[in-house]
């Protein structure tokens, strides 16, 4: 019980370094265009991040993600030692990324090291031919990494033109200040996705840890059962994620508002807007994205609309290349604090 309640803490202390990590996927462009100040701005998306809870119980009725991650590894190969090393590994690389600036995903790093430990516990295959990893599962989140990003730019790059011609006679003066108020809105949508897909990716791994341990005591739990006999566990996620929002994240604001594409007040509710709209898809559609991806993929696309040299393609590159190496960098992390937890639990 006692190494179930420290995962639950450390599942939290992920969601709130998670918080603070993607708070500058919600702020970045509002607080570029000076909207709002970083504070104002961050408590802004806190807000919302936390409202996203009733959203997600009430308006969507489920909590399809989470339960995505808690069934993304074979539960035959699951056990707390991986959990707990999953973990780990994720906040290790979450620190890591964050520390120098770059907007890794979050709940790719979750996912990665949930992954590397049960690989390291179980081997590729086991003695009955079933895989560790539930590719049904996996194989979705691995293509968002590259659909989500190109949905919202897309997405984004529809909404901008739509917008640039419907308002081509406006006054430039009473646009400008009307776009400044409409960020208040995207900005607030955005922030609801995020708590929405963030928040249960920690829903999913606390999930997993309890329904191993009821297992373990003759139960059967299914991640439904769980959340509907255990609230506390989604109200503390979206609890730590706003709270981890709230302590900002401002080496990362930096990039994602400014070093991408510069961004006006009409082409921050694009951008954000066009987030949003991808990131309620992928709720529904159960599909864990990472709101980084999302929102860089937005702004890129915004940015092209002028121009494709607007977008600083050299940052864009470097950003893809933390994309893709997210996953297999956690599960090694992930691997590793296995393979010596386990020559102590031994």
């Amino acid at each position: 019980m006692t190494f179930l309640v420290i995962i639950i803490i450390l599942a939290l202390i992920f969601d709130y370094i998670n918080g603070f990590h993607d708070a500058a996927n919600s702020i970045a462009t509002i607080v570029s265009t000076k909207v709002l100040t970083p504070f104002q701005a961050v408590l802004w998306a806190a807000l919302f991040n936390f409202a996203a809870f009733f959203i997600s119980k009430y308006l969507i009725g489920e909590f399809k993600i989470g339960n995505t991650i808690a069934n993304s590894v074979n539960k035959d190969f699951i056990t707390l030692e991986v959990i707990f090393s999953g973990l780990i590994g994720a906040i290790a690389w979450n620190l890591l990324t964050w520390w120098f600036g770059i907007p890794s995903s979050s709940s790719h790093t979750l996912i990665g090291g949930f992954m590397g430990a049960a690989i390291a516990h179980a081997g590729a295959l086991s003695k009955h031919g079933h895989s560790v990893i539930n590719y049904t599962k996996v194989i979705p989140t691995f293509l968002f990494i590259f659909l989500a990003p190109i949905i919202g730019m897309v997405i984004g790059y529809i909404i901008t033109i739509s917008i640039i011609n419907i308002c081509r006679h406006a006054n430039p003066y009473r646009a400008d200040k009307w776009f400044r108020k409409l960020q208040l809105i995207s900005s607030a949508l955005f922030s609801l996705g995020h708590g929405g897909n963030d928040a249960q990716k920690v829903m999913g791994i606390i999930g997993a840890a309890f329904i191993y341990y009821q297992h373990q005591s003759g139960h059967n739990l299914t991640f439904k059962q769980f959340v509907d006999h255990n609230t506390w566990v989604p109200l503390a996620s979206f609890t730590c994620i706003a709270l981890g929002t709230l302590s900002g994240g401002w080496k990362i604001v930096k990039t994602m508002g400014t070093r991408i594409t510069k961004v006006t007040p009409l082409e921050g509710v694009s951008a954000e807007t066009a987030g949003a709209i991808t990131l309620f898809i992928s709720e529904k559609l159960g599909i864990p994205v990472s709101t980084t991806h999302t929102i860089a993929g937005s702004i890129m696309g915004v940015g092209a609309t002028k121009r494709l040299s607007a977008v600083r393609w050299g940052i864009t590159i470097n950003l893809l290349w933390a994309w893709i190496l997210t996953i297999p960098v956690s599960a090694i992390f992930s691997a590793i604090v296995y393979g010596v937890l386990m020559i102590f639990r031994h």
